[in-house]
């Protein structure tokens, strides 16, 4: 804190001056101060200007860069649930056809040649079912063939550890009650007939949609009286297990969601939090540089009349 010393008469050292210039030094650089904190909008430049908030705000926004990555990848996972879900939607619309030309195969009043006729037309749509699965990818991986799983890092623990979710689309998932994630026609992921085709389309055992292909006027098999009723069983047991997928991603979805609202609240949260430790008050930023200002000035005048001092002492020798 300056002292007001004036040493009486003195003119070897002017002490008033000295005080002076230290009182301009002073609002000079706090000046200085209040112009850096206006022009970067922040009130802590450097660990220099607050120790303890220099420290707390690099913590908050480290963590908070972490939850944005968090946000990201939470959105990554929402991507995959949102395509399994619409691809198990095309495939339960398409079983659903199939079905209905089962149903109305049943009937005693279509022929021979018409049950052949929607036997083929249903081996069409079974041909799209495979085509549906085999064109559900993501980040280079089969969705839908029985094996895809995956995990994001979602959140944080204190000590950084990571908080994750997974999407199970695997035919060992127990929320499935029932290994019914299994959409593949071909032989790859499942048991297979002689014939090589999958004899379990989605969990359900004996069904087979390469069957609806071997129906002829000689043969019917699926379609034949005695057979249609296990037919239509198996594929509304087939619809059945589809929707259940559906439902596992549409509960991760759920999740996924609320998650989502939940890391946007925190990282708002946070930025509002760093900004009360670092950023600049620019009213009282302003204000503060116009009474440094005023300080300056007067410091500047006087400075000048403590220089002018040691000459009225000179003029006694005259």
């Amino acid at each position: 804190m300056p002292t007001a010393i004036a040493q009486g008469s003195r003119i070897r050292t002017n002490t008033p001056a000295e005080n002076a210039y230290n009182a301009l030094q002073a609002a000079s650089n706090n000046i200085a101060l209040r112009q850096l904190r206006l022009s970067t909008g922040k009130r802590i430049n450097t660990a220099a200007d607050d120790v303890a908030g220099y420290i707390t705000s690099r913590a908050l926004q480290a963590r908070n860069g972490a939850l944005k990555k968090a946000l990201l990848a939470a959105g990554e996972a929402m991507n995959v649930t949102a395509i399994a879900q619409d691809a198990l939607d095309n495939i339960t619309n398409l079983l659903t056809q199939i079905k209905d030309a089962a149903s109305q195969a049943s009937t005693g009043a279509l022929g021979t040649a018409e049950k052949v006729a929607l036997a083929k037309a249903s081996y069409r749509l079974a041909q799209q079912i495979q085509f549906v699965v085999d064109s559900t990818v993501f980040g280079g991986k089969q969705l839908l063939w029985g094996n895809y799983s995956g995990t994001w890092a979602i959140g944080f623990y204190a000590d950084n550890s990571i908080l994750s979710i997974g999407v199970d689309l695997t035919t060992s998932n127990t929320d499935f009650n029932i290994a019914s994630n299994d959409f593949n026609l071909n032989a790859t992921n499942a048991a297979v007939s002689p014939a090589g085709f999958t004899t379990s389309f989605a969990g359900v055992p004996g069904l087979s949609l390469q069957s609806l292909n071997d129906v002829s006027e000689t043969n019917l098999g699926i379609f034949a009286a005695s057979e249609i009723a296990t037919t239509l069983t198996s594929l509304a047991t087939a619809i059945d297990n589809v929707n259940k997928v559906a439902s596992y991603l549409g509960a991760i979805q759920n999740r996924i969601g609320s998650h989502e609202d939940l890391l946007k609240s925190q990282i708002t949260n946070y930025n509002a939090a760093i900004s009360r430790i670092e950023d600049a008050d620019v009213a009282l930023e302003q204000l503060e540089l116009i009474k440094q200002q005023f300080l300056l000035q007067a410091s500047l005048i006087s400075l000048t009349q403590a220089n002018q001092q040691p000459q009225a002492f000179l003029q006694l020798f005259r």
